[in-house]
């Protein structure tokens, strides 16, 4: 009875332990995210082992433990059209909203999306992503074209980004637009996290095409992930620790998405892939100076890092960490310049915060209008946790808000 009794004090004290994580009082409801970190931390760890015992990959163990319950195959509703396609060899899952017209028009308005996911997880395909989706399309009134890009480690940096443009690029022919019926003049490109980093990119991408007779009206991107120059910058120093990706968790969907050893985490924590002795990237680091682009509100207290010398081994074994496609933020003004009207969201609990709030100010500075929602109760991915058992208000505010933008501006 005693080892029993010691053993249940162990067990309770171990999950105490385990789940319990100090979290800032601004944000709602703290043990239900504390819960829910816990639970990914614990299929991140199941699936790193099976990786180390040879079973099989980590990434694809842990996409197989989040998805297996959660895939849900097209199913259409009164008003709801949805159904999968292929556009030029990429699967796509399209929500195709059986309402009139908007007034005085007989065409649709429509929304390209890229689901999030560190480029290695998520799927059109998933619960949370279905149920998003068919919101917007809804509450829109558009049609909503959500990419099945492939993910890491099946394909690496640029791939993902290859299978956003080519099923962006196929959408906007126009017998493909005439086929769906839609507004070539009302086409929002659009993601969250991940999916917010392949939306800048492929919008640049689609800007700078002369080939392209139809242009996108619009972008929304949702806590994009957009640099990987300087891992020291005032929400990556505030939100270290923070669910639901911390840092370190970023840097390895980082290094997972160009193929790079994770051997180099540790260095790219300090930033000396990016040191001073590295004249590859002391031009670049300009584009994303902080200092200049951030509020005081967020920059609080903490100083620059940069190293004076660094690692360049880094920056030679993953030259990717330098291409602008990989990292939106660090484009050419002339680039930005071309860009259409953006809506960015951002979290103040989220070490993505300020990677969004640069890329809104360089916009701006670009001449580009920019609307900027920032949430001081959000936290990376809160977006999808707006319904039960998972809701959070700042989730259903952030999926309203952003709704709302793209039902005024689209």
């Amino acid at each position: 009875m005693r080892a029993l009794s010691a053993l249940l004090t162990a067990l309770t004290t171990f999950t105490a332990y385990y789940v319990y994580s100090p979290l800032p009082s601004t944000l709602s409801k703290p043990w239900k995210l504390m819960m829910m970190d816990a639970t990914f931390r614990c299929a991140q760890h199941l699936s790193n082992l099976a990786h180390y015992v040879g079973l099989s990959h980590h990434l694809h163990v842990l996409n197989f433990v989040s998805n297996y319950f959660y895939q849900l195959d097209p199913v259409s509703s009164a008003h709801l059209k949805v159904t999968d396609t292929v556009f030029d060899g990429v699967e796509v899952r399209i929500f195709d909203p059986d309402t009139e017209p908007e007034p005085g028009g007989t065409l649709k308005r429509a929304i390209i999306y890229i689901h999030g996911g560190g480029w290695a997880l998520g799927s059109a395909r998933a619960r949370s992503y279905d149920t998003l989706c068919r919101r917007i399309s809804e509450d829109v009134n558009a049609i909503v074209v959500s990419i099945e890009y492939r993910l890491v480690p099946n394909v690496h940096f640029p791939e993902q980004l290859n299978d956003v443009y080519v099923a962006a690029k196929y959408f906007l022919l126009p017998e493909v637009l005439a086929r769906y019926s839609v507004d070539p003049e009302r086409i929002a490109i659009s993601g969250d996290s991940a999916g917010g980093n392949l939306a800048a990119a492929v919008c640049q991408q689609l800007t700078g095409d002369t080939t392209l007779t139809t242009k996108v009206k619009l972008q929304a991107l949702i806590y994009p992930v957009l640099q990987m120059l300087d891992f020291n910058t005032p929400s990556y120093q505030q939100n270290t620790d923070m669910p639901i990706v911390s840092r370190f968790v970023m840097i390895k969907f980082w290094l997972d998405y160009l193929n790079g050893s994770h051997d180099f985490a540790h260095a790219m924590l300090v930033n000396n892939h990016t040191s001073l002795d590295i004249s590859d990237t002391v031009a670049l680091r300009e584009r994303l100076n902080w200092d200049s682009l951030l509020p005081p509100s967020f920059k609080k207290n903490y100083k620059p890092v940069f190293q004076t010398v660094g690692s360049p081994s880094v920056i030679h074994n993953v030259p990717a960490l330098l291409d602008v496609r990989a990292s939106p933020l660090i484009a050419h003004k002339e680039a930005l310049q071309r860009l259409p009207k953006t809506y960015v969201l951002t979290c103040e609990h989220d070490v993505l915060r300020d990677d969004g709030t640069m890329y809104a100010k360089r916009l701006e500075e670009a001449g580009i209008d920019v609307t900027h929602d920032h949430y001081e109760d959000g936290f990376h991915g809160c977006m999808l946790f707006s319904a039960w058992p998972t809701y959070f208000s700042a989730g259903a505010r952030t999926r309203d808000g952003y709704i709302k933008w793209l039902r005024g501006n689209l």
